[in-house]
This record gives structure tokens, C-alpha cells and sequence, in this order.
């Protein structure tokens, strides 16, 4: 049965093309919702860009007939643009300020309800969901751009693989193992998923264990590569030690690691790109030009406004946490053996200075996301900060230009979003984690022990 639908303004700002998703449907997009996108078309950010391309879009569909009566779309929907009249703001509780659009539209719904019990309101705010309800009008949350709707269903890297003791054993003395038919359908692996094969005991303990990663899912099973240290940096777990593995795999162009603060990804992330590095890693791992080290330009509570100064001084508090976990890994001891191999001066030479030495010539780049457009980035090490706070066509732009011989690594925690235009469903390292899953140049680590301190691990846990 053709329902009615009315879009809330988030929604068209959250994914443009929304107009397009209710099929065989009748769709309203209330005046009001035109005047507030009027409103954001000038930011320069990705809710300005999709505000201009939902009003293009508005524009061209004016051509193929009237706004008013009603525009047919190709997928069998009616779009249609309507005023809410002042009588309709009469049914408003006194509560609401009938000013606010947010209430305006909620009163239309009011009107709308009296003559179409198939009415629907969509929107992702979660207030207006809730005085919606209290009012007895139906709303809905926008879920087309959800890449899962589950977030225990979300894909974490790692699998469990229980088979016989021999099978184990003959594991180590093969260093590899080929999965039967069965043990394939009956679990769903993916191409570089590290994959826990164990055997249990008849009281349920793990008799004999051993770490794999499935290359292919055609392929045997092999063992993950023991990586004793990454720019002095040594792995403290398992998944550190799974993130070495993939972090200093050739074939891994793509490589998302999560996880709670202090697990180390940032850091690790760093230290992998580091030693890869020509002129400042080890001469048999080395094999990028540069490392380009970046993140989000995202406040965490209330933004502060504008910074004063040069380029470099407006981006320093967005950089220095990258800048801590560079000079950290510059001052180990790993890092002072390395700089006394390049240049045996460079080892008396500052943490600072010697880090901008290493900018100044072009081997490590630390700077804004916002700066990464029309960019074609060849033989570099990229490592995306925060990449939680990425929107889905952030992630396009950046991901795209990636060129020939780079990597590229979105390190971040999915359950920590200061955006507040994406969720845990629709942000952009959720997106990458789930729509790469299934190809062979992507891998995914999700570290779950915190490794900054005590005090630190215990805040992530009951904080």
C-alpha cells in the first residue's frame, strides 16, 4: 500500500540522494526544510556540499515538471513541496515554540495525519522521533545509509576455528593447513582475516591453539609472521601482533585497525610506516617515499573558534597527538640507532628539530585531512588518525588518491565519534571495515587491550 513519506531537513543533509530511496511512494519535503538547506549551502564542509547538491538536484527535477502538483520520479515516486500553513500550527501542544522548524514540521504532520493515517515522518533526529511518538505521529529513522544495523554483527577481523588435535599439529608441521569443504561453509572467513585454530578438550579447555591468517579463502591457512619489533616498538598482545602482520603486508593496500583508546593503533600504525620508511627505516623493509600521517579536523566538546596564525600554527592542536606518537617512537632507542646511522650528528640533534628536518625534507608529512583533495599520492605510507569522524565521502576522497605502491591505514574507535553528522552505522571507517571485507587488499584488526597505562585502561572499561 503507497505510503506518504516527509523528509526532515537532517535527512537530506546526511545523504542528498535520500529523494530517491522511498519507491512507488509518495515523498513531501515540507517549504521550510528548503529554507533551513538555504541556510547550510554556504558552509564548506560536507553538510554545505550535500545542502548545493540536494537544492541541484530539487532544480532539475523542477524542469520535468511542477513542485507543487507533484513530480513523478523514476522509481515510481511522487515528490511534492508544500507549504505548512499557520492554521496547522494550532495543533501544536503549548509546549512546543511554534517558530521552531523542527515543531513546524511536526504540526504539519499533525494536519497531515487528520486526512492520511499513512503518513510518515523521517528524520534522524532522535527528539523529534520522540515528540513524534508522544503525539502519536509515525516517525522513522533514515536507515538506507547504514552499512549493517547490528553493531554486534560488525566485522572484527579475527575468527575462532575449531578442529581435531591432529589437525593442529599437523598445522606447525606443515605451516599451513588447507580447510576441508566443511570447515569452509561452515565458517564465514574472509582474505586476511586472522583465524584462531584450537582444539577443545572435553571440559571445554583449549588443549592446543595456534594463529593463522587466511590469505584467500581458497587457500590453506598459513601462520601470521612473527614481527619482534617495528621502530624499537615491540608487540605487548595478540592483536598487536596481528596488526604488525598485516601493517608490514606488501599485498595489504588497505588496512583498518579499531579499537578503545590506548590499544596502541595510532602508535603502531606509526611505527610500522616508520621502519618502512627509505631513509629512516631498516634497509630491508624499507620501501615507501613518505609518510603522510593525518586526521579529521573534528573539536572534541566545545569548539573554540578560529586559531590565529600562520597554516602550521592553526593546525598544530589537531596535529600534536600524531606529533606525541612520532617523537615518541624518534626518542626510543630504536629510533636514536637510526638516526646515527643516517647521520651520526642527527643523533644529538632534538626530538623536535629532528622531526622537522625529516618534514622540511618532504620524507614525513603531518597535516589536515581537509587539504588531501585533488591530490594523486604514489609510494606513500598513509595513516588516517580518527577516522571515525569521517563522513562516507571523506572516505571516497581520501581513498582515491591513493596511487600506485601506496598504503593507506584508518586507525580509530567507532564507539568515540565527536561528528556529529555519521554515527556508529554510517561513518566512514565503518564503511571501509565492511565494504572491504571481502576483498584480498584489505584487512581489518580490531585490538581490544589497552596498552597506555593501567589508569588508562581502567577509564576506557568503567568511564
Amino acid at each position: 500500500m503507497k505510503k506518504t513519506y516527509v523528509l526532515d531537513t537532517n535527512v537530506l543533509l546526511s545523504d542528498p540522494n535520500s529523494i530517491f530511496s522511498f519507491e512507488d511512494n509518495d515523498l513531501i519535503i515540507p517549504m521550510a526544510v528548503l529554507e533551513e538547506l538555504d541556510h547550510h549551502k554556504s558552509r564548506l564542509d560536507e553538510v554545505g556540499r550535500n545542502a548545493r547538491q540536494t537544492s541541484k538536484t530539487l532544480d532539475e527535477l523542477r524542469l520535468k515538471g511542477s513542485l507543487i502538483n507533484g513530480v513523478f520520479l523514476q522509481n515510481g515516486a511522487t515528490l511534492r513541496i508544500v507549504s505548512i500553513h499557520e492554521n496547522s500550527l494550532k495543533n501544536l501542544p503549548p509546549e512546543l515554540i511554534s517558530s521552531k522548524v523542527d515543531n513546524m514540521i511536526i504540526s504539519f504532520m499533525l494536519q497531515l495525519k487528520e486526512t492520511n493515517e499513512l503518513c510518515i515522518l523521517v528524520t534522524k533526529d532522535i527528539n523529534v522521533r520522540i515528540k513524534c511518538d508522544s503525539l502519536g505521529v509515525k516517525c522513522e529513522d533514515y536507515l538506507k545509509m547504514r552499512v549493517t544495523t547490528d553493531i554486534d554483527q560488525f566485522y572484527r577481523g579475527v575468527a575462532v576455528l575449531e578442529i581435531p588435535e591432529k589437525r593442529v599439529d599437523q598445522f606447525y608441521k606443515e605451516e599451513m593447513l588447507l580447510l576441508s569443504q566443511e570447515e569452509v561453509s561452515n565458517n564465514a572467513l574472509y582474505p586476511n582475516q586472522i583465524v584462531v585454530i584450537k582444539n577443545t578438550g572435553p571440559e571445554g579447555k583449549t588443549t592446543k591453539s595456534a594463529l593463522s591468517k587466511c590469505v584467500s579463502v581458497d587457500q590453506p591457512l598459513v601462520p601470521i609472521k612473527k614481527i619482534e619489533q617495528a621502530f624499537g616498538l615491540k608487540p605487548r598482545n595478540k592483536e598487536q601482533s596481528f596488526s604488525l602482520d598485516l601493517l608490514f603486508d606488501d599485498n595489504v593496500k588497505l588496512l583498518t585497525l579499531t579499537g578503545p583508546s590506548g590499544t596502541g593503533k595510532t602508535l603502531l600504525a606509526i611505527a610500522a610506516a616508520l621502519e618502512q620508511l627509505k631513509g629512516i627505516g631498516s634497509s630491508e623493509t624499507a620501501r615507501y617515499e613518505k609518510l603522510i600521517v593525518t586526521r579529521p579536523v573534528q573539536p572534541v566538546g566545545k569548539d573554540i573558534g578560529f586559531l590565529p596564525g600562520t597554516l602550521e600554527e592553526k593546525m598544530e592542536p589537531w596535529i600534536s597527538p600524531i606529533r606525541d606518537n612520532v617523537n615518541f617512537l624518534m626518542n626510543s632507542k630504536k629510533g636514536n640507532k637510526k638516526r646515527a646511522s643516517i647521520d651520526p650528528n642527527k643523533a644529538r640533534l632534538g626530538d623536535e628539530y629532528y622531526l622537522a628536518l625529516m618534514q622540511e625534507k618532504g620524507l614525513i608529512e603531518i597535516e589536515a585531512i581537509t587539504f588531501i583533495r585533488g591530490r594523486s599520492i604514489p609510494n606513500a605510507y598513509i595513516i588516517i588518525d580518527e577516522a571515525q569522524n569521517l563522513s562516507m565521502h571523506e572516505l571516497k576522497t581520501i581513498i582515491t588518491r591513493v596511487g600506485d605502491g601506496t598504503k593507506i591505514v584508518l586507525t580509530g574507535d567507532v564507539e568515540q565519534i565527536d561528528n556529529v553528522h555519521v554515527d556508529v552505522f554510517t561513518n566512514g571507517l565503518t564503511y571501509a571495515i565492511e565494504k572491504f571485507k571481502e576483498y584480498s587488499i584489505s584487512g581489518h584488526v580490531s585490538l581490544l587491550k589497552g596498552e597506555r597505562s593501567e589508569l588508562a585502561t581502567l577509564a576506557s572499561k568503567i568511564l
